[in-house]
């Protein structure tokens, strides 16, 4: 971890993956903004140090058997068949460094898999090519359609100061974030309305299947505010690249203000519908 960690101070702030999206010619894993996301990255670190010394080794190893034993250094090759200390340190070697990967590995998936009690749940559903969002909350419940904003209404976006042209990157920015508010346990319920999507956002850590017909589940705690984009990662037909997803993380009061606005303006919407007519004309 700490010659990846060095190896990664070395390099230039341009060369680096941003925070809650992608930035042009990067290296490593966006950054992370949840303890799901942390703990991934350490892991990514970890395995890479394990990954490079076992290749050091090996490459050394086909170095000197090269030198020492071509046929000009050993003309009479040995008849030795069986080796007991080098077998059993070839299988138990391995099986040491499984142990080494597979115990933080475990870790990782209890953290994961594990939904502790949410403070906010968030249903999302995959269509062909936008999400769509409820807000199972007490008081009235809402949903809205999430589509991605093309280059004119992009350009209108920004120059109406709806969104700020840093956190408008092309084919990600969309007309309806979801909204969630910092340091709470948001649990995330996905499936699909027609094929298999997948629902990811990196710097959450947060990557699971949109199934017709089933329900599964996911959670994140934001750290940070911030707006924090992912994309469908599973190939689900003509524009599957642009389905991308937006949460933008506030604090507890703009939350509030949010979601007073939002019942109001789509408790009765008929988003879907009216947004893929219009795309259509």
């Amino acid at each position: 971890m700490a010659l990846a960690a060095g190896a990664t101070a070395l390099l230039p702030d341009a060369a680096l993956a941003g925070t809650g999206m992608p930035s042009d010619w990067q290296m490593n894993l966006q950054g992370p903004a949840t303890e799901v996301s942390e703990y991934i990255h350490w892991f990514h670190n970890w395995l890479n140090v394990i990954i490079f010394i076992i290749s050091i080794f090996v490459l050394g190893l086909l170095v000197y058997v090269a030198w020492r034993f071509n046929e000009k250094a050993n003309p009479v090759p040995s008849k030795t068949t069986h080796h007991a200390l080098l077998e059993v340190a070839w299988t138990v070697i391995p099986v040491l460094i499984l142990v080494v990967i597979a115990i933080p590995s475990f870790r990782l998936l209890k953290l994961q898999l594990e939904i502790p009690q949410a403070d906010l749940t968030v249903k999302v559903t995959g269509k062909q090519w936008y999400w769509s969002y409820e807000y199972p909350q007490d008081g009235g419940a809402f949903g809205f359609d999430s589509l991605m904003l093309d280059e004119k209404q992009r350009a209108e976006a920004i120059s109406s100061n709806k969104i700020a042209a840093a956190e408008a990157p092309r084919l990600l920015a969309v007309d309806n974030e979801a909204v969630v508010p910092v340091g709470k346990i948001v649990r995330i319920q996905v499936t699909g309305a027609d094929v298999i999507h997948k629902f990811t956002v990196p710097s959450f850590g947060i990557k699971i299947d949109a199934i017709p017909g089933r329900l599964n589940e996911t959670w994140f705690k934001a750290d940070r505010e911030g707006i924090y984009y992912g994309q469908c990662s599973f190939i689900c037909g003509q524009n599957h690249s642009y389905m991308p997803i937006a949460f933008r993380v506030v604090s507890a009061e703009k939350y509030a203000a949010w979601l007073a606005d939002s019942k109001k303006k789509f408790a009765n919407a008929d988003d879907a519908t009216n947004k893929v007519a219009a795309a259509g004309q």
